[in-house]
């Protein structure tokens, strides 16, 4: 099995995979482990699920320093996972992935890679949907003659002191740094093209009493994990009733007149849309930032960048040193995609430029035999960790590869009509949700549709991932005849297991 990308997906797939006796290789374009959380190391980043629910049930940690961790104890944490269940050894680094091709004649991927070829009887693309900045193409961009740079590819030695700074975008990221790099800055722009809902933050530092308690006292992790995760299921009645939202709204709209005083601004950064139609955020100090005298919230769209400033439709120009984007990602594009060629040859960008991304159970594709694409299409989540996600599927691998071995099969693939049906009762229970109230997000791709978002509570996902379903696959079995003397190939799963039954973390 080949995996590639070395983030939180992959190193748990590895993990798993390696337990029981696949061989496996990791191919990683980095020299570190981390993915997303190796890439973004901006000032305030962390994490907006808890600590407690944001690791993998096969390796429990109990060393974070608050309920929601800040990068560096993420990217640790992984970095733990991969030393301890010796994955360090599987992984190449530098090794970017440059076509992967399925050869029907011999059921197997032929891959291309910037340090060679590999081949792979089954493939895991654990990329992630937000491993790509996206930076949009504003006119005069290339004339300026400052220093640019994205989120997640922050540029330490660049001094941000006595600067004038542009930042472009108020999504999670910008909500983060934006309080960070404020008393630093000599003045702040800050362009939004629309408000962010904002939560109160409710995180907090770990006393050393209660760190203690997690370490010696196994089933004080696990009990503090099912209440988190139980809390974090009920959000979803939110997302799909309006009253309750409309509760929701209240706490936000109470939070920024908390700290915005100025009708005007306070106007400014009032959303114009239903909480949930985009990603809800957490802060207790971005208002404080915006209010400060340094920083000017900018609402009129960008008509060019010039050298050394920035102008707006409405014809100002902002003088500016430095622009920093905090635009996001290529989240429903999957860039990736255009690396992947199935049975016909054909592109899967080329497909998912036709329909939109799609995937059965967000992981498998008809026509592309032994793929598996982890937190692919309709895998996030607006309401709870996307661990638990990616755990799913790696049940689903698992058994998989558990059916592959004892049918003697060399390739399984999700059929049309399953996949299709799928995907319409998706579209359907968007329908009435927050999720799918009007306003324009990332969560949509270029179709319109939400191919970002589980639109549901998790333990439903985590069902329907737990066994392969037989009827919604084709198998290729083995052709007759002794194997070819090169064939090394390790029986993969002897049965089933599960990879963290749920919110206890039962290993079977």
């Amino acid at each position: 099995m080949v995996i590639v990308g070395a983030g939180f997906a992959g190193i748990g797939a590895a993990i798993e995979l390696k337990r029981r006796g696949v061989d496996l290789v990791v191919l990683e374009r980095s020299t570190d482990v981390g993915g997303t959380w190796r890439e973004n190391t901006y000032p305030g980043c962390r994490c907006d699920v808890p600590a407690s629910l944001y690791s993998l049930s096969a390796v429990p940690d109990t060393r974070w320093s608050a309920s929601y961790p800040p990068q560096s104890e993420i990217q640790d944490y992984i970095r733990h996972c991969a030393e301890t269940e010796g994955i360090m050894a599987h992984i190449r680094w530098g090794h970017v992935l440059e076509e992967a091709r399925w050869v029907d004649a011999e059921a197997r991927y032929e891959l291309a890679t910037s340090a060679g070829p590999f081949t792979a009887d089954v493939l895991v693309v654990a990329t992630g949907p937000m491993s790509e900045p996206s930076v949009p193409a504003l006119p005069g961009v290339e004339r300026f003659a400052g220093t640019t740079f994205h989120s997640a590819r922050w540029d330490h030695d660049h001094p941000l002191t006595g600067r004038r700074v542009a930042v472009i975008g108020t999504g999670a990221s910008s909500i983060q740094f934006v309080p960070q790099i404020q008393p630093q800055v000599a003045h702040l722009d800050l362009y939004q093209r629309s408000a962010p809902w904002i939560m109160p933050h409710p995180g907090r530092r770990y006393g050393r009493a209660e760190r203690l308690l997690y370490r010696i006292v196994p089933g004080a992790k696990r009990a503090a994990r099912a209440g988190v995760y139980s809390s974090r299921e009920l959000m979803v009645l939110a997302f799909r009733t309006r009253p309750i939202m409309w509760v929701g709204e209240q706490i936000s709209k109470a939070n920024l007149a908390r700290y915005v005083t100025d009708p005007a601004l306070r106007a400014d950064l009032t959303p114009r849309y239903d909480m949930g139609c985009k990603r809800v955020l957490l802060s207790n100090d971005f208002y404080p930032a915006v209010v400060r005298p340094n920083v000017d919230v900018v609402t009129s769209g960008i008509r060019e960048i010039r050298e050394h400033s920035i102008v707006t439709v409405d014809g100002v120009e902002r003088e500016v040193d430095t622009i920093i984007w905090g635009t996001g990602f290529h989240v429903t594009d999957h860039p990736v995609a255009s690396l992947l060629r199935g049975r016909d040859g054909r592109r899967l960008s080329e497909v998912w430029a036709e329909t939109g991304p799609r995937a059965y159970l967000g992981t498998t594709i008809p026509g592309y035999p032994n793929l598996f694409v982890m937190v692919g299409p309709n895998t996030g989540l607006g309401h709870s960790s996307i661990v638990f996600m990616m755990e799913s599927q790696i049940n689903y691998l698992l058994d998989a590869l558990r059916v592959l071995d004892e049918r003697d099969a060399v390739s399984f693939e999700v059929t049309d009509e399953a996949h299709n049906a799928f995907n319409a009762d998706l579209r359907d229970k968007f329908r009435n949700t927050a999720w799918a109230s009007g306003c324009a997000s990332y969560y949509q791709d270029a179709h319109g549709n939400n191919s970002a978002l589980w639109p549901g509570f998790t333990w439903t996902y985590r069902q329907a991932t737990r066994h392969l379903d037989l009827n919604a696959h084709v198998l290729r079995r083995r052709e007759p005849g002794p194997p070819p003397v090169t064939a090394t190939r390790p029986r993969a799963v002897q049965q089933a297991v599960g990879v963290g039954a749920g919110p206890n973390e039962t290993m079977a």
